[in-house]
């Protein structure tokens, strides 16, 4: 290679070959490391860059203190901002190192990659009738395949390597830095790269000329810039950091005429750029990052250790594995370190690596357990390092007005995954739970609601949340809805429920906008509501949309929202069910009766907290009136209740409030009647499906509503002789299928009894026509329940009796209630319920009052 010195300049340059092409694997801490090398010895003038050029402005930022890696140059579409790409930067990749190093220098760096106009314009194409998704413009085209796919694994496999990763560790990241020739690494690359286009031109394989089109596009106008900066710093002051596939072209001498009919005619669109958080774990392959690597975290610690890298990583592992309470010991270190090096001697590879080091940990640190070993790889290997971006950034509005949000909730985006706890009698976490809901409604999944494990209460609410870099994107495509969150979710609720296809859709986004607090969208949310009800005639759907609209009463409620015209919606549409319930029921097939079975389930539940709802609405009800709970807390306004709700709004009060909200529980009592009345309908119906008939039954008797000997009679008769063994089975099915009924059987053995006898009755030929429909009945059953339901079945008739207790009053029960064993329990239910103060008279315990919440 050919140096050239230019005068006045202190450089070590006797071995540079200008322009100084630097080619890099993106994200190699080797090659980062390589390049600040280099650069050090070279000194440009100039630093060019692989990426969009549009972002030249945003590079002086790269030098704030508030910037800090992984981070992603975004550019999305003006008109379209679903149409997006990525170009991620980790602390040890080389185009992020050669941008820091050009700023400490004082030494301009620009982007010289095709702009992100074109290259969004092309994504367009592309996705032609698909929704837009954001890519990285280094992803392979799913066309390409050999070499310019993976052209490290083709070197890997000359070199006998069958796993390309290993083979960059050995022959790049574990060189380090020394006193022989910075520009040695490059100069190797580019000579394989070179060999390795000549043989994809030989083959044929890589399209017209030999070149994927696309890249030769690019590869054009990169040649354009790097000819241009040439002119503007001189021959020698030039230095490039690309992708070293792309070396050998822009070390050819095209003709400037052909690079420009290569770019005549592309497709543009407007295009905006900023910088956004990046994670780790999205530059990993299985994040979906084409160019992206097996093991950032590894490769970052290889990058940031000083020295002595194996033995820092052992060690930190080893802290891992201490928070999660595991016994690893300095002792254990030492073991782990002295294996890995033995591991590379046997394999003979010049220093451990990350298979070295994974079997090591396994071996010693974990016992030989893969679960341990697991959390290390999705921890450390990978890791949840979710990168930051200073205040200055370019964002849309919606974004500044995001992270206003977030300071001042104090709810900070991380990519690790993690449970938030919220109580929403507190008014942060009421905001806090109003604000991911806003967001899940603007599609901004940051959080996902999930099954609270300290409680049930209306007023907790569980989330797991997990930021991730694509959320950018959301919140862009959502900035056509409003310049705030508020706003945005409003707007956007308005035009969901004008939207709707159907009337679950609505109920379930009225609900959604009483969690959102959307106080301006709701009304108009109802009156869809109102109509859709009001036009649909199908029961299925009017069952489907009720519970919903039950729960956003509940919801509200614990809000302190106004939801009058909720009741008087979701009682309209309980009446209109019930009546058209029963004839919906008749004339089923097995898959019409299966669906309807949960409808008849969510009606129930729904009836169940309607009534609920309507009598906690009554400020005379219950034994603590309307002040407060039983559970002697704070009670937040309701309906009936003079106050103001979190957000500041009035909540209805005074004398024609609590009219309504007495009206309300006087309706929904008459509603739980005419529902159980529906119940006794359904039961006795022979038109209805056995499945639909048992399950009314089983209802009807859990209520209290119908008596033991009165089940014991309708089962008896559903499963009589004159009864098809496949709606006989159905019945069962209906009956003691689902949570409960497998201890129904075992408590009640009259019931048992019924079952068994009308099993063992069954014909031959029509047995094996119901065993399919019982077996899935019966398997529902937790293990301790069949395994009883066994032992009764086997003891027989007589025994069972005499097993579990004999005496007048009913079978397998006790004459009356023991008082002595009930009252063993009072305590742990106090406990429970957080009433161990509670004394009743004479200081003894009294009964616990259970506030409905």
């Amino acid at each position: 290679m050919t140096g050239v010195r230019s005068a006045g300049v202190d450089r070590r340059d006797d071995d540079t070959r200008w322009p100084a092409l630097f080619g890099v694997r993106h994200h190699g801490p080797g090659s980062a490391r390589a390049v600040r090398a280099a650069l050090d010895a070279a000194r440009p003038r100039v630093v060019l860059i692989e990426g969009p050029p549009e972002a030249d402005a945003l590079i002086p930022l790269a030098a704030d203190p508030d910037m800090r890696p992984p981070v992603a140059l975004l550019a999305h579409a003006v008109d379209e901002p679903g149409r997006s790409a990525f170009w991620p930067m980790a602390g040890f990749s080389p185009e992020w190192v050669a941008l820091r190093w050009a700023l400490e220098h004082g030494v301009p760096a620009r982007f010289i990659d095709l702009p992100a106009t074109h290259t969004l314009a092309w994504q367009g194409e592309e996705d032609v009738g698909e929704e837009p998704a954001a890519v990285t413009p280094d992803t392979a085209a799913p066309h390409t395949a050999g070499l310019h796919a993976d052209p490290l694994g083709t070197l890997a496999a000359i070199a006998g390597y069958d796993d390309a990763e290993r083979w960059w560790e050995d022959v790049v990241e574990h060189r380090t830095a020394g006193p022989g020739n910075p520009f040695a690494p490059f100069t190797a690359l580019e000579e394989a790269m070179e060999a390795l286009r000549e043989a994809a031109d030989d083959d044929g394989g890589m399209g017209a000329g030999g070149e994927d089109a696309r890249d030769r596009v690019r590869e054009a106008y990169m040649r354009l810039q790097v000819r241009a900066a040439r002119k503007e710093f001189g021959d020698d002051g030039v230095a490039v950091v690309c992708g070293a596939w792309h070396v050998p072209a822009l070390r050819r001498q095209a003709p400037v005429a052909a690079d420009r009919a290569l770019l005549t005619g592309l497709p543009k669109v407007r295009a905006e750029l900023t910088w956004v958080p990046w994670t780790h774990r999205r530059l990993a392959r299985a994040g979906g990052y084409g160019a992206g690597i097996d093991a950032p975290g590894w490769y970052a610690h290889l990058f940031d250790a000083p020295d002595r890298p194996v033995e820092r990583w052992l060690t930190k592992v080893a802290g891992l594995l201490r928070e999660e309470d595991r016994i690893v010991s300095p002792a254990h270190v030492i073991e782990a370190v002295r294996l890995a090096e033995t591991l590379a001697a046997l394999r003979g590879r010049p220093l451990p690596g990350l298979s070295e080091t994974a079997d090591a940990v396994r071996a010693v640190l974990c016992d030989g357990s893969d679960v341990p070993a697991a959390l290390v790889h999705d921890r450390l290997v990978v890791g949840d390092v979710l990168g930051e971006v200073p205040a200055g950034a370019p964002a849309v509005p919606l974004q500044r007005d995001l992270d206003r949000l977030q300071r001042r909730l104090r709810l900070r985006p991380e990519a690790a995954e993690r449970e938030l706890e919220l109580d929403l009698r507190k008014e942060t976490d009421a905001a806090r739970g109003r604000l991911l809901h806003r967001l899940r409604l603007l599609g901004v999944g940051w959080g996902e609601p999930v099954v609270s494990r300290s409680g049930t209460g209306t007023f907790r609410e569980t989330w797991r949340l997990r930021w991730e870099p694509e959320l950018s994107v959301r919140v862009a495509e959502a900035g056509v809805w409003g310049t705030t969150v508020r706003a945005a979710a409003n707007s956007k609720a308005e035009e969901d429920a004008v939207a709707a296809r159907g009337l679950a859709e609505v109920t379930a986004l009225a609900e959604n906008c009483l969690l959102a607090g959307l106080s301006r969208a709701l009304p108009a949310v109802m009156r869809v509501l109102a109509d859709r009800a009001a036009l649909d005639t199908d029961v299925g759907h009017l069952a489907q949309a009720l519970p919903a609209l039950v729960r956003s009463l509940r919801y509200g409620d614990v809000r302190g929202t106004d939801t009058r015209a909720l009741t008087e919606v979701a009682a309209g549409l309980a009446e209109r069910v019930f009546v058209g319930l029963p004839p919906a029921c008749a004339a089923l097939d097995g898959e019409a009766a299966e669906e309807m079975r949960r409808h008849v389930d969510a009606v129930h539940g729904a009836v169940g907290l309607l009534e609920e709802t309507g009598v906690d609405g009554n400020p005379g009800a219950g034994p603590e009136g309307a002040g407060g709970g039983a559970d002697g807390g704070v009670r937040v306004p309701r309906g009936g209740e003079g106050g103001a709700a979190a957000d500041g709004s009035a909540v209805g009060g005074g004398g024609a409030a609590r009219d309504v909200v007495g009206r309300a529980a006087r309706d929904t009592a008459g509603l739980r009647a005419r529902w159980r009345a529906v119940l006794r309908l359904l039961a006795g119906r022979d038109r209805v499906p056995g499945l639909i008939r048992g399950r009314a039954v089983r209802l009807s008797l859990d209520d209290g509503d119908l008596d033991p000997v009165e089940a014991a009679r309708l089962m008896g008769l559903a499963l009589s002789p004159g009864t098809p063994p496949g709606d006989a089975a159905a019945w069962i099915e209906g009956f003691v299928g689902g949570a409960g009924g497998g201890l129904l059987l075992v408590h009640d053995e009259r019931l048992l009894a019924l079952v068994d006898g009308w099993l063992t009755g069954v014909p031959a030929e029509a047995f094996t026509d119901v065993l399919p429909l019982l077996r899935r009945t019966f398997s529902a059953y937790e293990e301790g329940v069949r395994r009883t339901l066994g032992e009764l079945v086997r003891r027989g008739p007589g025994e069972r009796a005499g097993a579990i207790g004999t005496g007048p009053g009913a079978l397998g029960f006790a004459d009356g209630l023991d008082g002595e064993r009930a009252d063993a329990v009072l305590p742990v239910v106090r406990l429970l319920l957080g009433r161990d103060d509670e004394r009743g008279p004479g200081g003894n315990a009294g009964p616990a009052k259970v506030a409905t919440t």
